[in-house]
């Protein structure tokens, strides 16, 4: 049966990947691609190529007024049979910046409203278009596990504070530094977990939320700008620990997501898969309380965009 999976971060990298393969495994999909600008068109018409069904929406992420008009738009197609019903959405797009100070247009730190309020905003106002069996997929990191371990140092912990201070700029120690925005990426990711854990309890019965982990993905990027020891691992390290099982490849990474997002991935609600297995985050991503406060903050912050959604 036809169905709609709508897709952030598409574009490139492992979204890429994960746009080719839903459409190869199931010709059933017509795949919605979100997308800034032209780039958005463009990538649908790529995609396309062999008779597979996708379109484009137009939106900034960043600007949470974009993705309100984005989700509206959506909504007006499924209303209108113009989409086959909605069934997925991937949120995998991401941001890093090299420092905490970077704000949006709404007024909130940049990192924050991509990796979490764009999210949040899509999965409220689309909640009431989902089909059952629906599956919402978020793209987290072992970032937020804050060990050697799953970053090797090159990017650090999360530091959580009250969801109202993160989501303003200079939530962290010497804001203006790379360490900072590398901090508010990992404590983003950390966010997001929290919120799969929410949406599981509080989405209807047959939509499910799992939180999916590329592992470390080398190429991506994270380490721009960073310090020697970072950017000599970048160069010499890096690279061949893409051949070791320490590191995922674009290509499997892509290949995960995919498979997390068509279900072919046995994952029940609130998981969080680790590639290609459904495993525990870390310790201090199951914090009911934080969930709850967190929950309560982004639902304040973004409930003037949530009301009402028209296109415009």
């Amino acid at each position: 049966m036809q169905h709609t999976i709508v897709m952030t971060g598409a574009s490139r990298g492992i979204g890429r990947v994960a746009a080719e393969h839903i459409l190869r495994q199931s010709p059933d999909v017509h795949l919605l691609v979100v997308a800034r600008g032209s780039s958005g068109a463009r990538l649908a018409a790529e995609l396309r190529t062999g008779g597979h069904a996708v379109s484009h929406v137009s939106a900034d992420l960043g600007s949470l007024q974009s993705v309100r008009s984005a989700a509206a738009e959506i909504r007006d197609r499924l209303d209108r049979g113009e989409l086959p019903p909605l069934r997925g959405f991937v949120g995998n797009a991401g941001l890093q910046h090299t420092n905490a100070l970077t704000e949006g247009p709404d007024g909130f730190e940049s990192t924050f409203t991509v990796n979490v309020l764009a999210n949040h905003l899509f999965v409220r106002l689309l909640q009431d278009r989902f089909a059952a069996p629906a599956r919402i997929v978020i793209t987290v990191s072992d970032t937020h596990f804050g060990d050697f371990k799953h970053n090797m140092g090159m990017v650090p912990g999360p530091v959580w504070k009250s969801p109202d201070v993160l989501a303003r700029t200079g939530a962290f120690p010497e804001p203006d530094t790379a360490v900072a925005g590398r901090t508010a990426y990992s404590t983003s990711k950390l966010a997001a977990i929290y919120l799969v854990h929410v949406y599981a309890r509080r989405l209807p019965t047959g939509i499910d939320a799992v939180a999916y982990n590329p592992g470390f993905v080398p190429g991506t990027g994270l380490v721009r700008n960073a310090g020697p020891v970072s950017r000599f691992a970048m160069r010499w390290i890096l690279p061949a620990m893409a051949l070791t099982p320490f590191a995922t490849s674009r290509g499997a990474a892509g290949r995960y997501l995919a498979d997390v997002a068509l279900g072919t991935t046995n994952a029940p609600t609130g998981s969080y898969v680790d590639r290609g297995r459904v495993t525990r985050s870390s310790g201090e991503s199951y914090d009911p309380q934080r969930e709850g406060e967190l929950w309560d903050t982004v639902e304040e912050l973004t409930a003037g965009y949530a009301a009402q959604p028209r296109p415009q």
